[in-house]
C-alpha cells in the first residue's frame, strides 16, 4: 500500500463532481488536461482516469461511459468497431508493457492497466496500479480510481485479475504517454486544437 498515500487528486469539477484519484505520472496528463477547452477536459479525463465502460465488449445497445457519477457522459456502443480495435491493439501490445514491468528504464514511470471487471450492467473497464505478478499465474494491483459499479471497492483497494481481463496499458515515458490505445477513439470528439495536442503527447510503443 506504499503508493495508495501517493496517489493525487485530478481536479474538482464542476457541478460538485466528485474527486478521482490517480498515479502521479497520470496526474501529469490530468494536469494537461485542465489546460484544455471544456469539453476537452471531460474526454481526457474520462479516458485518463479510468472510464467506467459498461459491456463494451458485450452484445447489447449503447451503454453509458462516464468518468464519474456526475459528469457528463460520453456514448459508446457495445460493438464500437474503432474500441474493440483500440482493445485488440492494446492485447496485442501488451509485451511492451511487461517489458519495461520487468526491466523499467528511468524514464519510464507510472506502470497502470486497464482492467474489465464483470458487473451487473456487463462490465467495467478500470484503471489499475501497482500490478504485480502473482504465483498462481493471476495478477494483483490497487485500483487506481473509484469504481462506479462494484459495490464495496473503492480506489487504493487490492484486486486480483487475470490476463484475458486487460483491455489496455499505458506508462510515461519522458514526459509521454505510451500505450493508452484507448484513448485514442476518444480524440475525435475534441476540437482538432485539442485533439492534436494530446497527440502529440502520445508516443507509439
Amino acid at each position: 500500500m506504499r503508493n495508495v498515500c501517493g496517489l493525487l487528486r485530478t481536479e474538482r469539477a464542476a457541478a460538485d463532481m466528485r474527486q478521482s484519484q490517480d498515479t502521479t505520472s497520470i496526474l501529469d496528463i490530468a494536469i494537461m488536461a485542465t489546460k484544455l477547452s471544456q469539453p476537452a477536459k471531460w474526454v481526457v479525463l474520462a479516458a485518463i482516469t479510468g472510464v467506467s465502460v459498461f459491456g463494451i465488449l458485450t452484445i447489447g445497445p449503447t451503454h453509458e461511459v462516464a468518468a464519474q457519477d456526475r459528469s457528463p457522459i460520453v456514448d459508446v456502443r457495445t460493438t464500437d468497431p474503432e474500441m474493440n480495435t483500440a482493445i485488440a491493439r492494446a492485447r496485442g501490445t501488451l509485451p511492451t508493457f511487461w517489458a519495461s514491468y520487468e526491466s523499467p528504464k528511468p524514464s519510464e514511470t507510472g506502470l497502470a492497466l486497464k482492467v474489465r471487471f464483470s458487473t451487473r450492467k456487463g462490465g467495467e473497464h478500470i484503471w489499475i496500479a501497482e500490478v504485480k505478478k502473482q504465483p498462481d499465474g493471476t495478477y494483483s494491483g490497487l485500483f487506481a480510481n473509484e469504481p462506479r459499479d462494484l459495490p464495496g471497492k473503492h480506489a487504493g483497494d487490492e484486486v486480483k485479475f487475470s490476463e484475458a481481463d486487460i483491455s489496455d496499458w499505458m506508462f510515461m515515458r519522458n514526459g509521454k504517454i505510451v500505450g493508452g490505445e484507448t484513448i485514442k477513439p476518444t480524440l475525435k470528439s475534441l476540437p482538432k486544437a485539442d485533439a492534436d495536442a494530446l497527440r502529440a503527447r502520445m508516443e507509439q510503443p
